[in-house]
């Protein structure tokens, strides 16, 4: 099975748009308040049943089951009658955001840190919809649940063969994005080596260098623009939050991070290409 994802730019209308950012705000307290069930109820029994914790917890009932993802999941539906709001939002795009939780709880147990955190206003970026039964692209068009028809820049087509299994809507500082994953069920051999082997060290002074004596010295892209990053991180610093002008001068050092980090994406991929 071969899985590949393709990004591209996609152009919402204003009312696209506003839709986006509230499910992008009903997922955020969703995602809340699922991992607010999940603490209360860790809290509930870190205690032995003989004894008291010396801090004030939330008690809740002692039958009551762990909060998991299945659990968590069956309830939207009531929590729907409860939150009307809810009902906005594709119910698939609901599950995968409890997924999301659940995910980096398992991810947690494994390594024994990073316990998930609550997501501050703003700080939820993506949406995903897992599945669809025909394939959501029409001409230069994508069509999203409850969303419609979308403008989408098609830099590259989707290769021949390959069905597209889910897209991740991003928001980006300089627009909003789709991640569309495309799946083609063919056997991938596994590569035979060949040609001119060579050895490839990444150091610190140096970006690489290979065995035969070639030497990329690098970029320090940071460093480069840094001193206008710290101009509008200042800026930035003096604005009262939650204003208009704290929102923009937020926008505009979101902006200049994904530009560094573009930056430094297209030139790892010219050295890896061309070199």
């Amino acid at each position: 099975m071969l899985n590949l994802n393709y990004t591209y730019r996609i152009f919402p209308s204003g009312e696209q748009t506003e839709k986006l950012i509230e499910w992008l705000e009903i997922c955020r307290s969703s995602y809340n308040y699922a991992l607010r069930e999940l603490k209360d109820w860790l809290a509930s029994v870190k205690c032995q049943i003989d004894r008291c914790s010396l801090e004030s917890e939330y008690i809740m009932p002692a039958d009551y089951p762990f909060p998991g993802y299945h659990q968590q999941q069956n309830n939207l539906p009531k929590a729907k009658k409860v939150y009307p709001e809810l009902t906005k939002v594709p119910s698939q795009v609901l599950q995968t955001n409890i997924r999301r939780l659940h995910d980096a709880w398992d991810f947690f147990k494994t390594r024994g840190f990073g316990f998930p955190r609550f997501k501050k206003y703003g700080q939820l970026k993506s949406i995903l919809f897992p599945q669809f039964r025909e394939s959501p692209l029409i001409g230069n068009q994508i069509k999203l649940p409850k969303l419609g028809l979308i403008d989408i820049k098609l830099h590259r087509p989707i290769p021949d063969g390959f069905k597209i299994k889910q897209i991740r809507v991003i928001k980006k500082a300089k627009g909003w994005f789709a991640t569309i994953s495309i799946q083609l069920n063919v056997d991938v051999p596994q590569p035979i080596p060949y040609g001119h082997a060579i050895g490839v060290d990444l150091g610190l002074e140096k970006y690489l260098s290979t065995s035969d004596g070639f030497i990329e010295k690098g970029r320090k892209f940071f460093s480069r623009l840094q001193s206008r990053l710290k101009v509008l991180q200042r800026r930035l610093s003096k604005k009262k939050k939650r204003h208009k002008n704290y929102e923009k001068a937020r926008l505009k050092v979101e902006k200049m991070h994904n530009h560094i980090a573009w930056t430094r994406k297209d030139y790892q991929f010219n050295v890896s290409s061309t070199k």
